[in-house]
């Protein structure tokens, strides 16, 4: 049995040595973060006695850091400071959601153009990721081919070129640049040949740096390839960093495991977050009992809220740009 000073971490857990004096150096468990050791063969022969412990506090620091309620601030669009939209939809001007229906949900149904195509693009020339509301105000200002950071000229790129400016920057370890020739390698395009195994890897590496939406790719990958334990672990990582798909991605698949009550938690912040497929998920649960009429009312509200913040004329501008088209 521990004593109190191995429980409050002030010596060994395994051979009792207490810190102190410059002999002792005390290293914190970083699973459980409850106990120390004075080197790796005392925490080696500790596991034993250990493992259940960590085992569960672990699990429980990382539901804290899963679910705690105010996750990562979306990245803003380096021009016009406006948090980048979680889908294009959310973005148009249109009636508020209610209890009943999801006018959003509903109206990306109707057109699915809103619902798929992307909210912003990535310049290799700076390496700044722009919101499509402030490339559509560029271009219709005259600037076609112009990068609307830095004004660069990039009419005249090959897709070789494109690929030399990404790796330029990949060598000095930019992850979006890293994850966008992993999509290339991914999907075959801009020249290059389709490589799966070479697109894991660089996703892997943005990932390591940090990068949600490499994470999120990676989930997606093991997802489809039927690794479900590997793509709960990226899905976690991106969520965990504030990417609202992945977010919605990690709920369903709480859902096919039989976990309502946590799927159920993932797609409040999601759609919290303003991503509409998980409020059309929340009213869906509602309506079979498993939300309360409390905590729809304010993931209604927050879902509300974060739209209105990422909407603007430009965006709507860029929106009605594509429908005429």
């Amino acid at each position: 049995m521990m004593n109190i000073n191995q429980i409050n971490g002030s010596c060994c857990a395994e051979c009792g040595s207490e810190e102190g004096g410059g002999v002792v150096s005390l290293k914190t468990c970083k699973s459980c973060m409850l106990v120390k050791y004075c080197n790796a063969f005392c925490q080696k022969n500790h596991w034993a006695k250990h493992k259940k412990e960590c085992k569960l506090r672990a699990a429980e620091l990382r539901d804290m850091a899963l679910f705690k309620e105010d996750p990562p601030a979306k990245e803003d669009c380096p021009i016009c400071f406006l948090p980048m939209p979680v889908k294009l939809i959310s973005c148009i001007s249109l009636p508020p959601a209610t209890r009943s229906t999801v006018p959003i949900y509903d109206y990306a149904i109707a057109n699915e153009v809103f619902a798929t195509v992307d909210t912003e693009a990535y310049y290799s020339c700076c390496g700044k990721t722009i919101c499509r509301g402030c490339i559509h105000s560029c271009r219709t200002s005259g600037n076609i081919d112009k990068c609307p950071f830095c004004n660069s000229d990039g009419a005249s790129k090959t897709h070789e070129e494109m690929v030399e400016d990404l790796t330029k920057r990949v060598t000095v370890n930019d992850p979006a640049s890293i994850c966008l020739l992993a999509n290339s390698y991914h999907h075959g395009i801009n020249g290059l040949q389709q490589d799966r195994t070479k697109a894991t890897e660089l996703y892997a590496k943005a990932a390591d740096l940090g990068y949600n939406k490499a994470h999120n790719n990676l989930g997606g990958n093991y997802y489809e390839g039927g690794d479900l334990k590997k793509a709960k672990f990226h899905y976690e990582a991106a969520a965990m960093a504030g990417h609202e798909v992945a977010r919605y991605n990690l709920g369903s698949l709480e859902c096919s495991f039989g976990n309502m009550e946590r799927a159920v938690k993932h797609w409040k912040i999601a759609a919290s977050a303003g991503e509409y497929d998980a409020m059309y998920k929340m009213t869906v649960v509602f309506e079979k009992g498993y939300v309360s009429q409390e905590s729809m009312d304010s993931t209604l509200t927050a879902y509300n809220n974060s739209c209105a913040e990422v909407r603007s004329k430009a965006r709507d501008a860029y929106i009605r740009g594509i429908f005429w088209e």
